[in-house]
């Protein structure tokens, strides 16, 4: 006889369901988020678990590893893809942890990609990165929103960050949370500089680094961001998964033509879809053939549709190169 382990995890706690073959429930406990006592919990078992499935949540790098050192075999469910039937009165968590068990059981469990931990923690250093960069964004923007609505003059971002163009404001209580925006600005931009040099310094380039570097535009932070994020190209089927899970594609529903719904945009990878659009950014400015492709395609619609063409051009390029270890060609790319 087989047993299926379904954990619902929380961020204090978790609810671990064991069931047989036929959906009878032999464990059903709610634990505190301790790794000693789910290992005490489930040892009984260990020899008679086909599986043990976690859910997906912001917190699951200490369970799921843990559960695999101690030699389990375990899931990552992917919550985007599962749904319960919509008539259900009633559900709580020990329901969400036996569904979970009763999808393994019947081999139709929708996973998630567990990443390798080797590279997690320079991914995340990069993800925090990202949150830094748009802090500093946020306290330019004030700053030149600030200016321009007490003097008129639209300063340049450019100059705002180096200190170049410092209008006079009006009031001195304008002048000084103008001066308290740049101080932060300045801090937090020393912070992502040092987070790029440990970045770079720890990470371990793999060839795909160098790969991703041949797009015009695309330089060490951005081609590592890719790398990271991507992990085993070889997990995505076709050039479609890939550009989807970089929220490059439409999210709607079409049928006999017409439109009949939307779909979950922000089903993906927010990060592969923020890195692809600076990649289109800076490649529309430094590649002849994408810059023609933006062109004809501002023409047409406008400005960002333009670019987030652009970021699903080389979203499917990258795949191909990835995939094929082979460089870029905007010939190819670009027709």
């Amino acid at each position: 006889m087989a047993l299926y382990c379904g954990i619902d995890l929380h961020s204090n706690n978790h609810v671990v369901v064991i069931i047989d073959d036929e959906d009878r429930r032999i464990v059903e406990e709610r634990l505190p988020n301790n790794l000693t006592s789910t290992l005490k919990l489930l040892e009984p078992y260990r020899e008679l678990l086909a599986g043990i499935v976690v859910e997906s949540t912001f917190n699951w790098y200490w369970l799921v590893d843990g559960l695999m050192d101690a030699g389990y075999a375990v899931k990552l469910a992917n919550t985007a893809a599962i749904q319960q039937y919509q008539g259900l009165k009633h559900t709580e968590d020990r329901y969400d942890a036996f569904f979970l068990a009763h999808l393994l059981r019947l081999g139709i469990l929708p996973t998630g990609y567990i990443y390798p931990r080797e590279g997690r923690a320079v991914r995340d250093l990069l993800r925090r990165r990202l949150q830094l960069v748009h802090t500093r964004a946020q306290q330019l923007i004030t700053v030149q929103s600030q200016i321009w609505r007490s003097t008129g003059i639209r300063v340049p971002s450019r100059l705002i960050r180096q200190r170049a163009f410092v209008p006079v404001l009006p009031d001195a209580h304008e002048r000084l949370a103008a001066a308290s925006h740049l101080a932060v600005l300045q801090v937090v931009s020393r912070e992502i500089e040092h987070l790029e040099e440990a970045a770079l310094k720890v990470a371990q380039l793999k060839p795909e680094f160098k790969i991703l570097q041949t797009i015009k535009g695309v330089g060490p932070i951005l081609g590592l961001t890719i790398m990271l994020e991507t992990g085993d190209i070889r997990r995505f089927p076709t050039v479609g998964d890939y550009s989807s899970y970089c929220r490059c594609v439409k999210a709607e529903r079409l049928s006999n033509g017409k439109k009949k719904g939307n779909g979950n945009r922000k089903a993906g990878n927010k990060y592969l879809s923020w890195a692809f659009s600076e990649a289109a950014h800076f490649c529309v400015r430094f590649e002849p053939a994408a810059q023609r492709f933006f062109e004809r395609k501002k023409a047409r619609t406008n400005g960002i549709v333009a670019i987030r063409a652009t970021a699903h051009k080389l979203a499917r390029a990258s795949y191909y190169m990835l995939r094929n270890q082979e460089p870029f060609d905007a010939k190819r790319l670009f027709v």
